[in-house]
């Protein structure tokens, strides 16, 4: 169902493709050790995936941003710090100038990526939670947060949680019929992307074609044209483990996603890969029984 289109950067992990007035585009967290970064400092930006055009940079040392857009406003959630306690959202109507408001303080939590989505007239922020242990279990784990204006924030019931039992880090959440599907990493025989869903952000399915993602020779294939000559003998001979921070969206009549490759140790690579079809074919697919 999807087919790997290979790799299109090196050292560039939280990405997402977007849809922003009829546009294609890829949201980048562009961290302060990329190739390309001269102001010490990290930042976000979007990309033309064909171009390779880039809009000014903003959010300038906050990390592990994820896009959103609703009703033509473009959206990144955020962390201030790895590990930090502070959930920020940035938002903009034209992706040049940009509006900076805090979502959640959570002292003594370790916060970092987000997925944002609207769900049945409200808007929930999945996050990932690496500690407090009474909070995170085995780290990572998934917490939530929901808003009806993207200004005011309350955190759900400690219950709603996925999963306090074993490695299951968050990445991508999706709303569709009622359902929540979360996209997570399982460590299984490396690093592999899953999905589960769940009504009411307590109980959860896992899908019975797991996994949605896993490592394979496809994630190596240079997709890149801009690609060095040493970034290309550097994806033939990487170690490869690990399928991670899968995201996506609908454009055209094809589902475009973007996923990282490489050890899950700082050796990250980001490739692409398509699937026909519409977002909501791609959810259901996962649970042919419903």
């Amino acid at each position: 169902m999807i087919r790997k289109i290979g790799t299109i950067d090196c050292d560039l992990v939280e990405t997402n493709p977007i849809v922003f007035g009829d546009r294609l585009l890829r949201f980048e967290y562009v961290r302060a050790n990329y190739a390309g970064n001269t102001t010490g400092d990290s930042y976000f930006r979007f990309v033309g995936p064909q171009t390779g055009e880039c809009t000014p940079a903003f959010g300038h040392g906050h990390h592990l941003g994820c896009a959103f857009v609703d009703e033509g406003v473009a959206y990144v959630t955020c962390v201030d710090h790895w590990d930090g306690e502070y959930l920020r959202l940035f938002a903009s109507t034209d992706l040049q100038r940009w509006e900076a408001r805090p979502i959640l303080h959570l002292p003594g939590y370790g916060l970092f990526n987000t997925s944002l989505c609207r769900a049945d007239g409200r808007y929930v922020l999945m996050f990932e939670v690496g500690k407090p242990p009474e909070v995170a279990g085995v780290p990572f784990t998934a917490r939530f947060a929901t808003s009806t204006d993207l200004h005011r924030w309350e955190l759900t019931a400690a219950a709603c949680t996925y999963s306090r039992e074993r490695y299951t880090a968050p990445h991508c959440l999706r709303w569709l019929d009622g359902w929540y599907y979360n996209f997570y990493l399982e460590a299984y025989q490396g690093y592999e992307q899953r999905v589960v869903r769940s009504r009411d952000l307590v109980h959860w399915e896992s899908s019975p074609l797991d996994p949605v993602l896993r490592a394979s020779d496809e994630d190596r294939v240079p997709a890149n044209p801009r690609l060095t000559a040493a970034e290309r003998e550097r994806l033939a001979t990487a170690v490869n483990l690990n399928n991670s921070d899968i995201d996506f969206c609908e454009f055209r009549d094809q589902v475009h996603l973007t996923y990282s490759w490489g050890n899950q140790q700082g050796i990250e690579h980001l490739a692409a890969a398509v699937c026909d079809g519409t977002e909501a074919d791609f959810l259901r697919h996962w649970f042919p029984s419903a």
